[in-house]
């Protein structure tokens, strides 16, 4: 790191701070001995979402935290594990190789962790992620729900 008043290139860290994103560090130059900040933070990738007509958004962890809560909602699911949830599912996105996922890939997702928390939340979302059109649809998921018991 160069120092910011005299360019020259050989630096110490006096101390280091990390907070949920940034790493703050303290340095000091050794040939003047002045001492400046620096702030260091992860590039993160941006996600693409590729939707079922092949148009491509950004990934929003907000949208997909707020299809889970309505699934859950008046259901006994602490929202703290509804977002421990959206974390997991979030950091397997983003250890993929592809910056572009599907939205049947995130929906799949969603669908797997939803079961393991409530049927309820689980019957409600996959009705709408997998487009149930007739109530035997309904009645077909509640009956593979009995059977995994």
């Amino acid at each position: 790191m160069k120092c910011p008043y005299c360019s020259h290139a050989d630096t110490k860290v006096i101390e280091t701070r990390e907070s949920e994103n940034t790493t703050r560090r303290r340095r000091e130059c050794l040939k003047c001995q002045k001492r400046f900040t620096t702030y260091e933070k992860v590039e993160e990738i941006t996600l693409r979402v590729v939707k079922k007509d092949n148009t491509r958004e950004p990934f929003e962890r907000e949208k997909l935290e707020k299809g889970m809560l309505r699934a859950c909602e008046k259901r006994p699911v602490p929202y703290e594990r509804i977002k421990k949830a959206v974390d997991e599912i979030e950091s397997a996105l983003r250890k993929r190789k592809s910056i572009e996922v599907t939205s049947k890939e995130i929906g799949d997702l969603v669908v797997k962790k939803l079961l393991a928390m409530d049927k309820v939340a689980y019957i409600r979302y996959a009705s709408v992620f997998k487009g149930f059109d007739d109530p035997a649809e309904f009645k077909k998921a509640v009956q593979e729900i009995v059977k995994k018991r």
